[in-house]
């Protein structure tokens, strides 16, 4: 079977890692070409136990992802935004295809970018082509794309736990509110002293509240479902473990809408779907059984008891290293070279007990 030559820039970081592990298994690839700076001139083997041709790779300077990128058909960008802004260009230039796992073109507003991730576009003329890489949303403009914007994680779980809800116009225009709570390896593999184990064990507590950088993405994705703005309050939240995002959205039916259509609308989303799965109750949905997969498991519930009539509450569960960033981008990955969507990512699972 022929195989065809992949990169990964940025291979250090907690998603680069990841993608390594996936893609060192992947029939269809030849990982030729891995970057870090931190460990440069180490082996693949090495650093991450992975043996046969991956593991004897070595870890390339970020200086010379450009040119190594060039024996490359696609290349998986694992950086922060801004390294991807100033990447992308000339990757696309050199005929590479890219599937950036950063934000730097996720948001089609460029009026967003100062705001949510501090810089000002470069290339606001890119914005356009790049694809969206939410298969289960918009699987349609992936295939022939250039340029894949890789969901955010928590923009993953919150866009699929209602989307269909709201294609279906069973909400009513009142705002949704989104709970949302991720393991410390959503932060990135950088040290500080808040994301220490001393720091972060047995405690729970909410972060960039009303500011975080994945609430406009979430806004847009939701308007597309919706075909409107979506008034919206997302809330994150650290868990003291490794990794898995558990979100609960919160909405309200719109008049004459039941239970039973909701739970239809999400069964008649994702019937074929093959990495999300429809539960009978919120309460089945847990972190256990989609870490180390490209799984999502969700369900709905609608209130019954009198309190608040109307009420929905979604809850979604992902794991944010796998379907809410590396396996996400094997997924867009496959869909782009035209092999099965499940390559590579079938056979992934969990290490519990």
């Amino acid at each position: 079977m022929h195989k065809t030559a992949i990169g990964i820039i940025g291979a250090s970081g907690y998603s680069g890692v990841e993608a390594t592990h996936i893609l060192a298994g992947h029939p269809r690839v030849e990982l030729r070409l891995v970057t870090s700076d931190k460990w440069q001139g180490e082996t693949v083997a090495r650093r991450l136990g992975i043996a046969g041709p991956t593991g004897e790779l070595r870890y390339a300077p970020q200086d010379k992802s450009a040119e190594l990128a060039r024996e490359c058909e696609v290349v998986l960008l694992a950086t922060p935004a801004e390294s991807s802004l100033h990447l992308v260009p000339g990757l696309l230039a050199a005929g590479v295809r890219v599937i950036d796992l950063s934000g730097s073109f996720r948001m089609r507003d460029v009026a967003s970018y100062p705001a949510f991730y501090n810089f000002t576009h470069s290339s606001p003329e890119l914005l356009e082509q790049a694809a969206y890489g939410l298969p289960e949303l918009f699987r349609e403009r992936i295939p022939g794309a250039k340029l894949i914007a890789n969901p955010g994680c928590y923009a993953t779980a919150c866009a699929l736990s209602v989307a269909p809800l709201l294609e279906a116009g069973l909400f009513d225009e009142g705002a949704l509110i989104f709970d949302a709570a991720s393991g410390t390896t959503g932060a990135g593999r950088k040290g500080s002293e808040e994301l220490s184990f001393s720091e972060v064990d047995e405690d729970f507590r909410a972060y960039r509240v009303l500011r975080h950088q994945h609430t406009p993405e979430i806004a847009q994705t939701l308007a597309l479902s919706a075909g409107r703005t979506v008034p919206l309050t997302f809330t994150a939240h650290l868990l003291p473990l490794k990794r898995g995002i558990l979100v609960t959205a919160y909405g309200r039916l719109r008049s004459g809408a039941t239970a039973a259509e909701a739970r239809a609308a999400l069964e008649r989303a994702y019937a074929s779907q093959p990495f999300v799965t429809v539960l009978d109750s919120p309460d089945a949905v847990g972190l256990k059984a989609v870490v180390g997969t490209n799984r999502c498991m969700l369900a709905v519930g609608v209130d019954t008891s009198g309190y608040d009539p109307g009420r929905v509450v979604v809850t979604a569960a992902i794991d944010n290293l796998v379907k809410g960033a590396a396996g996400q981008a094997v997924q867009n990955l496959n869909l782009i070279m035209g092999w099965e969507e499940t390559s590579g990512l079938s056979t992934l699972r969990g290490f519990y007990p």
